[in-house]
């Protein structure tokens, strides 16, 4: 499902400011040479992390789910001095790639890549975040979403990928569809946390915004 029109997402992305040069040749590489290179967070929804990073100045950020490292890219656009991202990611064959941008980038001394399951990951790390990203596989959401809410600082923020999973949270669900399943599960999980404030924004395929009270 398309939440609006190539025109007009085509106008919104003419109307955010442009990602850097080393950006958009991270995403034109992704494209080219990765496999589903729609996981990619790409300008608008890159701009949008890069801009609340830059609100927040996070003194450590988490992010569960690197892929190519587009979003640490942009997320570590806000850190303040002696900053640093906590970057988890299952598939060790994009190291490569991901070591090739943040060079160029300027980030790479910023930045902590974990190599495996995320949930096994998270039992070995024992910071406080002020800002924490996920967008790794559906089926664990809210299991990644329990276990990182004793992480977040008071007044830290959750962002939270593909929340809306292409319009299927409003459609009649398959018995077999377990992704969509666990979205429904973990938006309305949210809903009811009285921990936190939330917002559902229709960014790309939905972001999720939590703020811990």
């Amino acid at each position: 499902m398309e939440f609006i029109s190539e025109e007009l997402a085509d106008y919104i992305g003419d109307h955010t400011s442009t990602h850097s040069e080393h950006l958009a040749a991270l995403e034109k590489e992704t494209w080219q040479k990765i496999l589903i290179p729609r996981m990619l967070s790409g300008h608008v929804q890159g701009k949008f992390l890069s801009f609340i990073s830059a609100m927040i100045r996070p003194k450590r950020i988490l992010e569960i789910g690197t892929y190519t490292g587009y979003s640490a890219i942009c997320l570590a656009e806000g850190l303040p001095e002696g900053g640093e991202i906590d970057t988890l990611e299952i598939n060790d064959e994009l190291s490569w790639i991901q070591d090739k941008y943040w060079k160029l980038t300027g980030v790479k001394d910023k930045i902590n890549r974990h190599i495996g399951p995320a949930l096994e990951t998270l039992k070995h790390l024992n910071h406080t975040y002020d800002l924490i990203f996920i967008d790794a596989d559906k089926e664990n959401l809210k299991n990644y979403y329990l276990k990182v809410k004793p992480m977040l600082a008071n007044g830290g923020v959750i962002l939270i990928d593909n929340v809306l999973w292409s319009g299927k949270v409003v459609e009649p669900i398959d018995a077999k569809d377990k992704d969509t399943k666990s979205i429904l599960e973990l938006n309305s999980y949210i809903q009811q946390d009285s921990d936190v404030e939330n917002l559902l924004l229709g960014i790309r395929d939905g972001i999720m915004m939590v703020r811990k009270i």
